[in-house]
């Protein structure tokens, strides 16, 4: 079945509202004080970020191919499997509907966001810092962790027959990947997973506040789309 744009923009919206609803929902319930899953480890926040994309994949990969991702985007554009046209739609979807899920958590976690006093562990349920506080590491991090979601993507979704189990599949490399490359920066492999909280972290009166850290918001914009765009391209070349 086809779909128009706007339902698939819908589904897009809906679809990483979602994503960073249950992903940022599970940092914010091991990062901030007085949850129940204070302190509960990194293990709990891959298994929120990998079911997290998981799941509204699954939904929404029939309709709008659950891209859910501005790099992904782009880099099937850059590819000549999307079309130029709908991509500015798509990655506007995808930005406000990782603002949406990031109110959401806000709206939940309130309590608990009032009783945390550390600025860093606050702004980590919204985006992403570098550990040693470095562009390059960071931008290093952000580049292999994409490139390995992107080209598992590919793999994974390149025999069109049944797109649900090829998105089990990309659920356990997401939770995999943030296992494994989380350390680092946290990470974020998506542009609008982080730079849409980002913003709504800028504008919100939280207290306390702390910096939103602009200097480092590039890092999880163009390293991710740098390296989703190889990822595709190396896989077409070769496979």
């Amino acid at each position: 079945m086809h779909y128009t744009l706007l339902v698939r923009c819908v589904a897009e919206f809906i679809g990483t509202a979602i994503m960073v609803a249950l992903g940022n929902g599970s940092v914010a319930n091991v990062e901030l004080k007085g949850t129940k899953g204070f302190h509960g480890g990194w293990i709990l926040i891959g298994f929120g970020y990998g079911i997290g994309v998981m799941i509204p994949a699954m939904m929404f990969g029939p309709i709008s191919g659950g891209q859910i991702n501005p790099a992904m985007t782009l880099a099937l554009a850059f590819n000549g499997e999307f079309p130029w046209a709908e991509v500015g739609p798509y990655i506007i979807s995808q930005f406000l509907g990782a603002i949406f899920g990031q109110l959401m958590i806000v709206a939940a976690y309130k309590p608990y966001y009032n009783q945390t006093e550390n600025v860093e562990s606050i702004l980590g349920t919204f985006s992403t810092i570098d550990a040693e506080n470095s562009r390059i590491n960071g931008f290093i991090n952000e580049f292999i962790g994409t490139f390995i979601l992107v080209f598992g993507a590919v793999a994974l979704t390149s025999d069109h027959i049944d797109p649900r189990a090829d998105f089990i599949g990309l659920g356990f490399l997401v939770m995999c990947l943030v296992v494994s490359f989380g350390g680092p920066t946290g990470p974020a492999l998506n542009p609008a997973r982080d730079l849409g909280p980002r913003l709504l972290h800028a504008l919100l009166p939280l207290n306390p506040k702390g910096s939103s850290q602009w200097k480092y918001s590039w890092v999880p914009v163009v390293a991710p789309i740098l390296g989703a765009v190889c990822a595709v391209k190396l896989y077409g070349a070769f496979f």
